[in-house]
C-alpha cells in the first residue's frame, strides 16, 4: 500500500477518525495495531518477524542493563556488545551480504580469477530496516549511559520500533526525546490536525507534481547513458537533485504531517539544504537526524575511543598540537562517512557517492578555507557579500550534484563513464534547440515542472524566516482557502496518478 495511493489515504481518514474517537488510554494500542495492519497491507507478511525480533532484542537487554549494578561493568559491556550484534547482524544479513560477497568477486577478478565465482544471496528486506534499527540501537546505547530508562512495556517499545509513519522514509528517532509523544494521551485539537493535512498536501504536491516529473528526465538520461553525453548528464543531474530532494522531503512531509495531525511531533529532516554554502552546512540541513545519529553514536565515541587517543597523541608530537588534532578528527570523519555511504546501500556507488566523496569535500573545505580566507583578505574581496554567498551555494550545489550521480548511475564504473562524457563533450545548444523536450516531457509538462520548482523555491526561500504555514495562518480566511485549496486541486489536476499508473515508490523507503 503505497503512501500516494488511494487506499493509504483511505486507511488514514479511518485511522484518524478512530483514534479521537477511541478512549485516550488506549491510542498508542490502537496505533500498535495500525502499524501492524498498515505493514501486512504494505505485503511485508512473514517480513514482521524481522522489526520484532530487534525490539525482543533490544528489549531483553535493556532489561538486562537496568538490573545489573553500575559495578558489574563488564557484564554490562557484554549485554550492550550482544544487543547491538543481534541487531547490526540482522541489518547486514539482510542488506549487506551481497555487498560482501560483490567486492570479493570482483577482487579476485581483477587478480585473475574468474567472474561471478561466488554466488550472491536473494534476502526481502522489511520496510524500514535501516531507521528502526538505528532508532533501537539508540535506545539501547541510551540505556547503557543512563540518558534514557528502560520500558516495561515491551508493547510501548514496539510502538516506538514500529510506528508506520516512521518506517517509510525516517526521521530516525532518539528515544530519550521523542518516545513519551507516543504514549501520551492526545485530545482532538483542530489547529494540529488541520495544519498536519496541510504539510500532507504539500509533502504530495512534492511528490506527484514535481519529483514524479523529473524522474521522467532522469530516468530516460540514466536508463539510456550511451545516447547522451554533455549538457544532457549535467540536466539529468542536476534534475536528479530536486527529484532525490522533493521525494525525500515530499515523503518527510507527508509523514511529519500525519504524525502532527495524531499529535505526535516528530523531528524535523530537512533545513533548505540547497542554500548551504559548503558540503559541512549541506549535511547539516540535509537527512538531519541521520547526522545527529551518526555524530551521537559512532563519531564522537570514536574521537573518545582509545584507539582514536593514542592516535591523537601520535598525530600532535608528529605535526603539532593544531594540525595534529585535526588529522584525527579528519580520520574519525573516514570511518563516520564510510559508515553513512554503507547504510544507504550495499553498494560502492553509496559509498562513494553519499559517503567518501563527501567526507574528501569536507576535508578540502577545512584545508582550503584558510588560504582562501586570506586570498579573498588581499583582493579586498568581502566574503559575507551577497554574490560570494551565491558562488558558494552554487558550487556546493554542484559537488553534491557529482555525489549524486555516483548515487543514481547503476554502478561506479556507469558513473565514471558519464562523467567523463559530461566533461569531454560540449553541446551548450541542447538548452535552447529544443533537445531538451525529446526526453519525455513535452512543453506542457516542462513548463508545469518548472513553475513548480519555482513555487517550491519561492516556499523554501521564504520559509527560512518560519514555516510558511504560519504565515498563511495569518491570511484572511478567504485567502487561506484559496492557497490550500488551489495547492490540493494542483495535487488533484497535475499530479502523477491515476487507474494504471502507480506513483513510484519514495526513493528512500528502500533503506
Amino acid at each position: 500500500m503505497a503512501i500516494t495511493s488511494f487506499y493509504f489515504l483511505c486507511f488514514f481518514a479511518a485511522l484518524l477518525l478512530l483514534y479521537y474517537s477511541i478512549p485516550r488510554r488506549f491510542q498508542w494500542g490502537f496505533l500498535l495495531l495500525c502499524s501492524v495492519i498498515y505493514l501486512l497491507l504494505a505485503g511485508q507478511g512473514a517480513l514482521i518477524l524481522y522489526p520484532f525480533v530487534s525490539i525482543a532484542a533490544c528489549h531483553t537487554g535493556t532489561r538486562l542493563l537496568a538490573g545489573t549494578p553500575a559495578e558489574e561493568e563488564k557484564k554490562r559491556r557484554a549485554v550492550l556488545a550482544v544487543t547491538i550484534l543481534v541487531n547490526i547482524g540482522i541489518l547486514f544479513a539482510l542488506k549487506y551480504v551481497n555487498f560482501l560477497i560483490n567486492t570479493a568477486d570482483g577482487v579476485v577478478h581483477l587478480l585473475g580469477g574468474p567472474k561471478d565465482l561466488i554466488s550472491g544471496v536473494d534476502f526481502l528486506v522489511p520496510l524500514g530496516v535501516s531507521f528502526y534499527t538505528f532508532s533501537l540501537l539508540g535506545y539501547v546505547i541510551d540505556v547503557y549511559y543512563g540518558l534514557a530508562a528502560h520500558q516495561e512495556n515491551g508493547l510501548k517499545l514496539a510502538l516506538y520500533g514500529l510506528y508506520f509513519p516512521n518506517l517509510i522514509s525516517g526521521p530516525i528517532l532518539k528515544y530519550r526525546e521523542h518516545a513519551d509523544r507516543f504514549f501520551s494521551p492526545h485530545a482532538f485539537d483542530y489547529r494540529q490536525v488541520t495544519r498536519g493535512l496541510q504539510r500532507m498536501v504539500w509533502g504530495f504536491f512534492k511528490k506527484l507534481v514535481i519529483s514524479e516529473r523529473l524522474g521522467v528526465l532522469v530516468n530516460t538520461v540514466y536508463g539510456s547513458y550511451e545516447s547522451y553525453n554533455g549538457a544532457y548528464i549535467w540536466v539529468a543531474t542536476a534534475c536528479y537533485a530536486f527529484q532525490l530532494y522533493t521525494d525525500f522531503s515530499g515523503c518527510m512531509d507527508i509523514v511529519l504531517g500525519l504524525s502532527e495531525s495524531l499529535g505526535i511531533m516528530l523531528p524535523e529532516n530537512f533545513q533548505t539544504p540547497f542554500f548551504s554554502k559548503s558540503v559541512a552546512e549541506y549535511w547539516r540541513r540535509w537527512h538531519i537526524t541521520l547526522g545527529i545519529w551518526m555524530k551521537d553514536y559512532v563519531f564522537y565515541p570514536l574521537l573518545r575511543s582509545k584507539l582514536f587517543t593514542n592516535l591523537n597523541k601520535s598525530f600532535k608530537n608528529k605535526f603539532g598540537k593544531k594540525r595534529g588534532k585535526q588529522y584525527a578528527t579528519f580520520a574519525a570523519m573516514f570511518v563516520l562517512w564510510l559508515t553513512v555511504g554503507i547504510w544507504h546501500g550495499g553498494d560502492w556507488k553509496f559509498v562513494i557517492g553519499s559517503g567518501l566523496l563527501h567526507w574528501f569535500y569536507i576535508v578540502m573545505e577545512e584545508l582550503l578555507s584558510p588560504p582562501c580566507a586570506r586570498m579573498m583578505e588581499r583582493l579586498s574581496i568581502g566574503q559575507e557579500g551577497r554574490f560570494v554567498a551565491c558562488v558558494r551555494i552554487l558550487r556546493t550545489f554542484f559537488l553534491v550534484c557529482i555525489g549524486d550521480l555516483f548515487f543514481r548511475a547503476a554502478t561506479v564504473g556507469d558513473a565514471l563513464c558519464m562523467l567523463g562524457e559530461a566533461v569531454h563533450v560540449w553541446n551548450p545548444h541542447i538548452l535552447w534547440d529544443g533537445s531538451l523536450l525529446r526526453l519525455g516531457l513535452d512543453g506542457i509538462e516542462m513548463a508545469v515542472t518548472a513553475l513548480s520548482l519555482l513555487l517550491l523555491w519561492t516556499v523554501s526561500f521564504t520559509g527560512r524566516r518560519g514555516p510558511v504555514r504560519d504565515r498563511i495562518a495569518k491570511k484572511p480566511l478567504p485567502v487561506r482557502w484559496i492557497l490550500w485549496y488551489a495547492l490540493l486541486f494542483a495535487v488533484i489536476l497535475l499530479g502523477y496518478y491515476g487507474p494504471g499508473y502507480s506513483a513510484a515508490e519514495f526513493i528512500y523507503q528502500g533503506f
